[in-house]
């Protein structure tokens, strides 16, 4: 029983870790939000964000396959407990306060709610609680735990080489919503068929009774509450809710405008083929390298166009505009090349890898 359950934790954790290695990009922009000043208010460590990732990430890595392998095994599940309890501050404070959608726990393999990802860490922290009692005993010798080292040491470098694909290239598995073969025009098309739908809720008082009541806009004019002057809306409780779900996607967030705000997104996923160039961090971004970049989109056959988060920022080719948490949902690096033909994506890169391409 205890050997299948430290199997099970172990598993859980060596997946999770895995995940966010093949992306850890995608998962420093995840802490990035917790460093923000809308959730910890800690904006100085936003660019040590990637570090953070790839200590959390080999923790998880690491700790789970010294517990699948049985080395340092009471250490190791104190550890665990240790980064559980971490991880469950996090994700309440998530879920309690509202402040991050998704904690990025299965990376984009598998999303989790804020409070699907809380209950998920506490079910692991029981579990280890329980695992610590079962094996409170020591159950391993010096001579066996030295002849699984070597794995260890192999399983680290694997997991090494992982990482780096990840940083410096695009991810070995691309689990994000922008995966080659992708079609954004029918995404987008699937989207319009069937949208998801949001009331506002007023909440409103009774100058005469104090009594309190929640409506909806469609009771507060049907039921003509706004023409009795005695029911006020109480500044700052009314709350936009989703009534109806409908299809998700994150193509949803795929919206590029000119300058002036006007959307030329359809526009975009109609071309035969078109070399877009996104540019998440404009500031930060190597001026040298967006120029080479821009140099070479030009001489394929397509239609190019740059997209940022600043106006005006491209010298060669058409500026336009995106959210800078849109863009990097799409790119990994700053700067990055997507392809598509008539919306769908065929190819996408690091601007470093597009110029090595012949």
């Amino acid at each position: 029983m205890k050997t299948i359950l430290r199997y099970i934790v172990s598993i859980i954790f060596i997946a999770s870790g895995f995940v966010k290695a093949v992306d850890l990009k995608g998962f420093s922009f995840k802490l990035e939000e917790y460093f923000s000043p809308i959730v910890f208010d800690l904006p100085f460590l936003e660019k040590y964000a990637l570090t953070f990732s790839i200590i959390v990430v080999l923790l998880e890595l690491i700790l789970g396959f010294m517990l699948l392998m049985k080395i340092k095994l009471k250490e190791t599940i104190y550890a665990l407990i240790a980064l559980c309890v971490f991880f469950g501050f996090l994700t309440f404070y998530s879920a309690y306060f509202d402040v991050v959608t998704d904690c990025g726990c299965f990376g984009d393999a598998l999303k989790f709610t804020p409070w699907q990802s809380f209950w998920k860490d506490i079910t692991l922290l029981v579990l280890l609680i329980i695992l610590a009692v079962l094996y409170r005993e020591r159950e391993e010798n010096e001579e066996v735990r030295f002849g699984k080292l070597p794995l260890l040491g192999v399983f680290i470098l694997i997991m090494f080489f992982v990482m780096y694909r990840g940083i410096f290239h695009e991810p070995m598995i691309d689990f994000r919503a922008y995966a080659i073969g992708t079609d954004l025009a029918a995404e987008k098309v699937k989207i319009a068929k069937d949208p998801s739908e949001y009331k506002s809720f007023y909440s409103l008082k009774n100058s005469k009774t104090n009594e309190v009541k929640k409506v909806d806009q469609d009771e507060y004019i049907n039921k003509e509450y706004w023409k009795d002057t005695s029911w006020q809306i109480e500044e700052g409780k009314t709350t936009t809710e989703l009534t109806k779900k409908g299809y998700e996607s994150e193509i949803s967030k795929f919206k590029i405008e000119d300058a002036n705000g006007n959307p030329i997104t359809d526009e975009i996923l109609k071309e035969q083929r078109v070399v877009i160039v996104f540019t998440y961090k404009p500031k930060e971004a190597d001026l040298e390298l967006v120029k080479k970049t821009e140099t070479k989109a030009l001489t394929e056959k397509a239609k190019v166009i740059g997209v940022s988060t600043q106006p005006n920022f491209y010298k060669q080719i058409p500026s336009y505009l995106m959210d800078e948490i849109a863009i990097k949902t799409i790119a990994r690096s700053n700067p990055f090349v997507l392809v598509l033909e008539k919306g769908k994506v065929v190819e996408k890169s690091s601007a470093k890898d597009y110029l090595e391409k012949e």
